[in-house]
């Protein structure tokens, strides 16, 4: 009879972390091998028939032969591993003495790897978020890798800014390995870096620390510790490790909260690459100030240029710096609501706050949209605004799009579409939303094609809800009310805005909000779109 090897990882050693695999594997194996204290976690899920073989720290490859030895003799034995048994596990071992024998994988014993939760998962879920972005693990033990490899490997991972996470971190007889690592980190990241300690996650000895790269070695640390440590980008709030998903750092105008950096995304001590903040003064979240004989950031950044221009005497190397991209501001610009011709001053200063490295797309809503590299948007307002620009935010915002009036001929309604762009011009919402103006019943402007759109005709406003501006099953909004008199539009529209942006689901289009609650402020949805079978196209309708 063929036997089996099945290869168990059971998590950091609670029983509600262990999976439905895992505790079948241990049920339906007659033989367990494990470590001593792996087979104590799992004591609750072993039965008296099964042989129990457990066996010393330093015995794993001892334990692979004898679990590979007994399935050869028909038995189906399980090889315990805390974590995921292919993460510093016993997976690999069992494949090398099964190689080493000559097995096959049609005609030898049957295999079976069953994951688990790894420690830089269970551990970070204790920290908070820190593993969110790049990251690596490295085991700091020296048993069965050489130091001088382990040390090279600490250097790439700070240098290139990854999340680390160090197993194996110190034992009785290894103490200065974790010295070691710390020195080298600090190399590269700045002393106030967040690092979490987690000793025995979900056990009955669990110990959380949350601390930092200078101060790390001040707490207890040991074999049974995973040392997580923050990227430049990682913070600390609430005593949380948290590490931004992404390093593209976008923002826009009236955001408060920045989608990467938490409440600190746009101070020049939260960008410790910037040129600027590299002559700033010394701030916990700053990068350490270069060595004596190290370049700093200028130094680099004018050898960059240098190196592109062509005008350097010697070859310079940058590698070895890890330098993240710059942040990038969006926003929008118009002449403004009604007017849409741009004066050549504007268009030159436009010029100039964009940039060689910006980008400046014209947009079918009338706007500039701008996406400029700049660690100082405030400059960037103020000289948009004085040169007498519309600026609005770009995203999950409300967009006026109004006609040109017939060059201000048809006048009466522009103080109604200014007064909505006051009001309501740029406001978060669970999707983009165009609300179309236009000035006259001709509506040549296209308003009631837009989600909301509104039409003054013969000295009121006609209202139209739920256009579905792009698509091959596009339609125009409905006509829901005729007539609105001027004084009440802007609190109708309002009204409509805070509907959407309180009950809307997030990323859910106004028109399909529309169809979906049935009614909004009293205006009640009709399906008029014509039933047409559509094939879907390759991109999405």
């Amino acid at each position: 009879m063929k036997g089996k090897v099945l290869v168990i990882g059971f998590g950091p050693g609670s029983f509600q972390h262990i999976t439905d695999r895992a505790r079948a594997a241990i049920r339906e194996s007659n033989m367990i091998i494990g470590y001593k204290t792996y087979v104590d976690l799992i004591e609750g899920l072993l039965t008296e028939n099964q042989e129990i073989v457990s066996t010393g720290m330093t015995e794993e490859v001892s334990r692979a032969q004898e679990a590979v030895k007994q399935a050869e003799r028909g038995n189906k034995v399980a090889v315990i591993s805390s974590g995921d048994a292919g993460v510093y596990g016993m997976a690999g071992l069992i494949y090398e003495v099964l190689i080493e024998k000559g097995w096959k994988k049609e005609s030898g014993v049957e295999v079976e790897i069953v994951p688990g939760i790894s420690a830089i998962n269970s551990c970070a879920s204790l920290l908070g978020a820190p593993v969110m972005h790049d990251a690596c693990t490295i085991s700091l033990s020296d048993h069965l890798t050489p130091w001088q490899l382990i040390e090279s490997r600490i250097d790439a991972a700070a240098k290139t800014d990854f999340v680390i996470a160090f197993y194996n971190p110190k034992s009785g007889r290894r103490t200065k390995q974790i010295e070691e690592a710390q020195r080298i980190l600090l190399k590269y990241r700045s002393p106030e870096t967040p690092v979490g300690l987690v000793k025995s996650a979900y056990r009955d000895r669990e110990q959380v620390v949350v601390t930092n790269l200078k101060e790390m070695l001040n707490h207890e640390i040991g074999m049974l510790t995973t040392v997580i440590v923050g990227n430049s980008s990682t913070v600390l709030h609430d005593g949380l490790m948290i590490t931004p998903r992404g390093y593209q750092r976008k923002y826009t105008l009236n955001q408060a909260e920045q989608p990467l950096k938490l409440h600190q995304r746009l101070t020049k001590e939260a960008e410790p690459w910037s040129l600027e903040a590299a002559s700033a003064v010394e701030t916990p979240l700053r990068r350490p100030t270069p060595a004596e004989g190290e370049p700093s950031l200028r130094d680099l950044a004018e050898q960059a240029l240098q190196m592109v221009s062509g005008d350097n005497d010697q070859t310079v190397t940058l590698a070895g710096v890890y330098q993240p991209a710059e942040a990038i501001f969006e926003l929008a610009v118009s002449p403004g609501v009604a007017n849409k011709k741009f004066t050549a001053p504007q268009l030159i200063t436009l010029a100039e706050v964009v940039g060689e490295n910006g980008v400046m797309e014209y947009t079918q809503d009338h706007q500039m949209k701008l996406g400029i590299p700049t660690e100082n948007p405030d400059e960037i307002i103020e000289k948009l605004t004085q040169a007498g620009l519309l600026l609005a935010p770009v995203g999950d915002v409300l967009t006026i799009k109004a006609c040109d009036f017939c060059d201000g001929d048809k006048k009466d309604s522009i103080p109604y579409a200014e007064e909505l762009q006051r009001k309501l011009g740029g406001i978060q919402l669970p999707k983009e939303l165009k609300l179309g103006i236009n000035g006259c019943g001709m509506a040549c402007y296209g308003a009631v094609k837009e989600d909301i759109g509104i039409v003054y005709r013969q000295g009121a406003f006609d209202l139209f809800l739920g256009g579905k501006t792009v698509g091959r099953t596009g339609h125009p909004g409905q006509i829901v009310a005729e007539g609105i008199e001027p004084d009440q539009i802007v609190g109708v529209i309002e009204n409509i805005i805070r509907d959407y942006q309180e009950y809307g689901y997030p990323n859910e289009r106004f028109f399909k909000f529309f169809k979906r609650v049935k009614q909004v402020q009293g205006f009640t949805h009709v399906d008029i779109t014509p039933k047409l079978q559509i094939t879907a196209a390759p991109c999405g309708d």
